[in-house]
């Protein structure tokens, strides 16, 4: 409906139209009515009453829709200073103490201290945020590779059976 209180309406009544607010399209049937019961035509008169009363009618519900979307606001506000006086009151609270948790068991939560229990749960849930935030806080890590081995060769030089060839000894590569 609107702003049913400030908008202009054109009433169609018996003596032509009337334009203007709920409030004044009220005021001026009620005078058309005390006009109309002043040179004794009933009808008219009571014709003039139920046009006022149709339009105060409607500025009485817009009223009160006005009035409770007001109280339903006042509450939401107080509601959320209530909030932040309780927030800032904790904050207080943990500053007086030293920066020691205010509330449960006097411990710190998994979120202030990193806590993971035995199981390796730390009772939150993993999002790709937070995993893109854990992959860049850490360095990325090379795969480690590892030469290959090789056997030791005696010092000699001769056939020892192992399968090896003649040659320059190689130093092991470790």
């Amino acid at each position: 409906m609107g702003n049913v209180i400030n908008r202009v309406f054109d009433s169609s009544g018996p003596e032509g139209k009337v334009r203007g607010t709920p409030q004044q399209i009220i005021d001026k049937y009620n005078q058309l009515a005390r006009d109309a019961q002043l040179s004794g035509d009933r009808v008219a008169a009571e014709n003039f009453q139920q046009h006022a009363e149709h339009y105060l009618r409607l500025l009485s519900t817009a009223q009160k829709e006005q009035e409770t979307r007001r109280e339903e606001q006042e509450r939401q506000s107080r509601d959320r200073q209530a909030e932040r006086d309780r927030e800032r009151a904790k904050r207080q609270e943990r500053e007086s103490n030293g920066g020691e948790p205010d509330e449960g068991d006097g411990k710190p939560d998994a979120l202030e201290t990193g806590f993971v229990d035995a199981e390796g749960d730390s009772g939150l849930v993993e999002t790709p945020e937070s995993q893109a935030v854990r992959d860049e806080a850490a360095p990325p890590q090379r795969p480690k590779t590892r030469k290959p081995r090789s056997k030791p060769r005696s010092v000699g030089g001769g056939g020892s059976g192992d399968g090896e060839t003649g040659g320059p000894p190689r130093e092991a590569a470790e």
